[in-house]
């Protein structure tokens, strides 16, 4: 049996980073770009996290994460709040400029679903999440 889940997943991650640029492109979105969109996810689910919470929601790293957060608040996107708990923490909020690209996000993201599942039916997919999960705690859990 030859396993190759590695090359395919970093092929899958390419590939897939591509798309995502070229279909913000052509919805003529150039407010964020996909790395920044995995931070605005993370940032429309739950505001008032720290750098440190949003690198393992997302998997970046942190000296990247730094240099994106800057660029982003460069942007007006995000501001940067001192935690009134740890005056050490430093905590991400969104603006209002970023909470209105929420639907673009969206959208773009719904387009990304439909062709990385196209010809699946609804049991494959939701085996094929089931297993991308448990691959990504056993990740999680040696790493």
């Amino acid at each position: 049996m030859n396993i190759q889940a590695g090359n395919m997943f970093s092929q899958i991650k390419r590939i897939s980073d591509r798309i995502f640029e070229r279909i913000l492109a052509e919805k003529n979105i150039d407010a964020f770009n996909g790395a920044q969109g995995r931070i605005l996810y993370v940032l429309w689910q739950e505001e008032h996290i720290s750098l440190k919470n949003i690198a393992d929601r997302t998997g970046l790293a942190a000296t990247t994460l730094t240099s994106m957060i800057d660029r982003m608040e460069h942007s007006g996107l995000v501001i940067r709040i001192p935690d009134q708990n740890d005056r050490r923490q430093i905590l991400l909020a969104l603006t209002d400029k970023a909470r209105n690209l929420r639907q673009d996000y969206t959208a773009v993201s719904e387009q990304m679903t439909k062709i990385v599942y196209a010809g699946f039916s609804t049991e494959e997919i939701l085996l094929c999440e089931s297993m991308l999960q448990r691959i990504h705690d056993n990740l999680k859990q040696y790493g």
